[in-house]
Order: C-alpha cells, then structure tokens, then sequence
C-alpha cells in the first residue's frame, strides 16, 4: 500500500453555491424504473443513491422536475439496476433527452425485462436488481426531494454473489463494481482490501 500524501495547502470551499463540482467524489451509479402513464418505460440515471438503514429500503434524490418522481408516486413503486462497468454507454443514453411527445427515443437500446413484483422494468445485464414499493418522499432538500423506497423483490447475478467458499476479492476481481466519480467522471473498482477494523469493532 503507498503511504499517505505529504502535507499539501488547505484551500477553503466557498459555500455560496455547491461544493460538489469542486473536488470529486464517490458515488454509485444505478438506473432508476418506472412506468409512464402509458405504461412506456423510463430510465434515468442516479448517483445520489444508497441503501437507508440497515433493513431493507433503498432511496436516492430526483428533481420534482422529473418523470421519475411523477412515475414512481402515481405507480407507488420503482426499480432500480446495478449496471457493470462495461454498460456505461447504457446509462448514460438513459439520460438521454426527450422528444416533442415526451418520449424517450434513446431508451430503445437499452434492453430489459419486467419487474416480478411491482409495475416497473429492469435492465438487462446488470449485477444485483431491486423492486421497491414507495414508502416515503421527503421535501427540504433545496432542488431536490429524497425518494424512499421499501425493497419487496430483490435479485443477483450469480458472479456478483459473496459466497462462503470464495474470497470476497475474489468475488469483486471478477465481477467489477461500477462508481461514478461525481462530476462527470467513471471507474471500474475491480482491486479490494480489506478493511481494517479495530479488533472491538461492533455495528
């Protein structure tokens, strides 16, 4: 392992407008579900996502601006798609713009399957797949509102599994965890250490 950086100048971060296009930061990348009116797939990226708690619930930040908050409270649900390193080209076409008919034309390369327990579609390819049924949307969050949902159906791909015989660096060597590196960046973390936790450690 290198050692830590020698001692580099401090500069503060102004606050008077967000911090986060300052420096970079670590984030998953997941695609977000839901179905229009019409019953037409959306996608959209996210990368303010993250499991909320210890059970089984999973949110992430969305403008009141989008269709993905529309869908997902009229719907009462949404999906979210883990996608590999290699389907960075499928997310960010899922964040492509939309059409005078309010459609989605680059949607069409993206391919996925129906959701088993909630109205909503996942994509095809990826590593761990979640159906959640919406418990909450919370406001206050300046442009932004929390989206929390409840995890009711939840899948793996099998080389993504930790199993009991196999080494968790194993595990991730072979099936690459995608993170986006906020703003405007990606990486493939396929290297892993273990974490040194103090020998009291409890959670």
């Amino acid at each position: 392992m290198e050692r830590a950086h020698a001692p580099v100048a401090v500069v503060p971060l102004g606050l008077e407008g967000p911090i986060w296009s300052k420096v970079f930061h670590v984030a998953p990348l997941v695609l977000v579900g839901t179905l229009e009116d019409d019953g037409t797939t959306d996608l959209a990226p996210k990368h303010m996502a993250m499991p909320l708690g210890w059970q089984n619930r999973y949110a992430f930040v969305c403008s009141p601006r989008h269709a993905t908050l529309r869908n997902a409270v009229a719907r009462g649900a949404f999906t979210v798609s883990f996608p590999r390193p290699e389907q960075i080209v499928e997310a960010s076409l899922a964040a492509g713009g939309r059409a005078e008919d309010s459609s989605k034309p680059s949607l069409a390369a993206l391919r996925t399957f129906p959701a088993t327990v909630v109205d909503g579609p996942l994509v095809e390819g990826c590593s761990l797949w979640l159906e959640c049924r919406l418990e909450r949307v919370v406001d206050g969050f300046g442009d932004g509102v929390l989206v929390v949902g409840e995890i009711v159906a939840a899948a793996a791909a099998e080389d993504a599994l930790r199993l009991s015989d196999a080494d968790d660096a194993d595990v991730i060597a072979q099936s690459a965890l995608l993170a986006y590196l906020s703003p405007g960046r990606f990486a493939a973390v396929s290297e892993s250490l273990s974490f040194p936790f103090p020998v009291d450690f409890r959670v």
